[in-house]
């Protein structure tokens, strides 16, 4: 009965192990570039995918803070994921048709402001 008992230990501990560690989930913020509330929409749209747990973008202090897992992302991931959007961030510039695709009052590069 003991080494039945010790058996299922043995099991019960081995299985748990063979499910791997929990994600690493990691936050960062870092510096991008927009000018309102569609601008805010569109960044964190960009950014709801498959290993990002949360994006928020403030558009006042131009900050995105990204809580996303670290084991299947790199942070480099996300910036390009922003600039494909049309927006620059502190690492990637996003290409000039990205950025021509967005609606002329988020054209933050000739300083547009939006009234929204």
């Amino acid at each position: 009965m003991k080494n039945m008992k010790k058996l299922f230990i043995i099991t019960i501990a081995a299985m748990t192990m063979s499910f791997g560690k929990p994600p690493k989930y990691e936050t960062i913020s870092f510096t991008v570039e927009g000018t309102c509330s569609m601008c805010k929409d569109r960044i964190e749209e960009a950014l709801d995918k498959r290993g990002i747990r949360k994006a928020t973008y403030n558009p006042d202090e131009k900050t995105l803070t990204v809580t996303y897992n670290s084991k299947k992302l790199e942070e480099i991931q996300l910036h390009n994921l922003v600039a494909i959007a049309g927006h620059d961030t502190e690492l990637v510039k996003a290409s000039n048709a990205a950025y021509m695709a967005l609606p002329d009052c988020c054209h933050y590069r000739e300083g547009a402001k939006c009234d929204h």
